[in-house]
């Protein structure tokens, strides 16, 4: 007789099938709970950098670097040409005012100067000359003159008793009529001979004016050009240093080249570099400061450069108080140059975060140090050291700032120690 086999529930088939299902379902279920969360990422606190969040002072500044040169550097030019005959110092050495140099030779100019000198003397023993001649001409017409007034004098004396006589009817009418004609006569010349004299007297005048301006003028270029002859030697403007004297004996030196330079030693002033980024942040009267022997000096800023070159341009800046004694000229300074004033800020360490984030957000601590999670920040002002934080944190928040590179995609991150 048959009997019914009882059909077995949980093969191997069936278990499997539902095994497979049941990872599938959690596969999903898994992949569904991590992405739908936010992104972690495991990080151990030896590999970043935590700061605090405080509050102080902060000032925005740059560091640049400047160059120590002399307060004042007054540079020797070639007033004329000509070929270095001797060098009286070398390169480097302190120099008193007027203390020769270097003597050039200039053959077309000394002989202008002898010309000139030739034409000076010439004028002179003309004019001399004229002199003598005005003067003698100034004798012949005082003796003329002389002879007119004894002959006028003697005119008057006999005319003037003819005249008694004749009203006494001693003498004839003729006799009076020729000594008052003779007497009018002289009269006359008189007085032309006054009116010569007084023309002679302003031509003689004007002659002697114009020879002495035209003598003069010719002592001004003969003056002048001694001054040129005399330049042929060149001599220190200034008590100070010579330095980049570019002159060689033989050499020929063209009117108004570069011979060296004079360095006034009195003070010095820092030639400074600064990115054009700036240039319309920079003015006089800016400070900075510097280190020097492990002390600091202010400085100021006294005049800008405003030409830029190659994204550069520079400015002179010179100390406010006392000059370190130990700097020297050629020397590179770093200085701190303040863009602002002293303020109270919260502030916020500078690093690598900055790059990934643009200052736009950063990974904040809690409170336990388990985590650092994003907050959006907004930053303002900055300097080497810091940034202002102007909202998004406050003093004694902790943030990462170190670089980002590697997990700036992630929403939190899970600190471990």
């Amino acid at each position: 007789m048959d009997r019914v086999i009882e059909k077995k529930k949980w093969n191997s088939k069936r278990v499997l099938t539902i095994a497979g299902v049941a990872a599938i379902v959690a596969l999903v279920a898994g992949s569904i709970y991590f992405t739908s969360g936010k992104s972690k990422l495991n990080v151990e606190v030896e590999r970043i950098t935590i700061s605090e969040i405080k509050k102080g002072t902060f000032q925005e500044f740059i560091p640049v670097n400047g160059v120590v040169l002399p307060v004042t550097t007054i540079y020797l030019d070639a007033m004329e040409g000509g070929r270095v005959e001797e060098k009286f110092v070398e390169d480097g050495a302190m120099m008193k005012k007027d203390q020769p140099i270097l003597r050039l030779s200039n053959t077309d100019l000394e002989l202008q100067l002898a010309n000139q000198e030739t034409q000076v003397f010439n004028v002179l023993t003309q004019m001399q000359i004229a002199k003598n001649n005005v003067e003698q001409n100034s004798i012949t017409r005082q003796n003329q003159d002389a002879d007119v007034d004894n002959a006028l004098r003697e005119a008057e004396r006999v005319y003037n008793l003819n005249k008694k006589l004749f009203d006494q009817k001693v003498i004839g009418a003729q006799e009076y009529q020729s000594s008052k004609n003779l007497y009018e006569y002289q009269l006359r010349r008189k007085k032309l001979s006054e009116q010569i004299m007084k023309t002679d007297a302003v031509s003689t005048k004007q002659q002697v004016d114009q020879a002495t301006e035209s003598y003069e003028q010719m002592k001004r270029t003969l003056a002048l050009m001694r001054k040129k002859v005399g330049d042929l030697i060149v001599r220190a403007p200034v008590d100070g240093q010579l330095t980049s004297l570019d002159a060689e004996i033989g050499e020929n030196k063209n009117k108004g080249q570069r011979l060296g330079q004079i360095d006034v030693m009195s003070g010095y002033k820092v030639r400074v570099d600064i990115d054009e980024h700036y240039i319309s942040r920079i003015f006089t009267g800016l400070v900075g400061n510097c280190d020097v022997a492990g002390k600091t000096y202010q400085l100021k800023i006294k005049k800008v450069y405003t030409q830029v070159v190659s994204g550069r341009f520079q400015v002179d800046m010179e100390f406010t108080e006392k000059i370190p004694e130990s700097i020297r000229r050629g020397q590179t300074l770093q200085i701190r140059l303040a863009l602002s004033d002293e303020t109270q800020a919260v502030l916020v360490p500078k690093g690598g975060f900055y790059q990934q984030t643009g200052g736009n957000w950063i990974f904040k601590v809690n409170e336990n140090g388990t985590m650092a999670y994003k907050v959006d920040i907004q930053l303002g002002r900055q300097n080497p050291d810091f940034y202002e934080v102007l909202g998004g944190l406050k003093p004694g928040d902790k943030v990462v700032t170190s670089s980002y590179e590697n997990y700036g995609t992630m929403q939190e991150l899970i600190l471990k120690k």
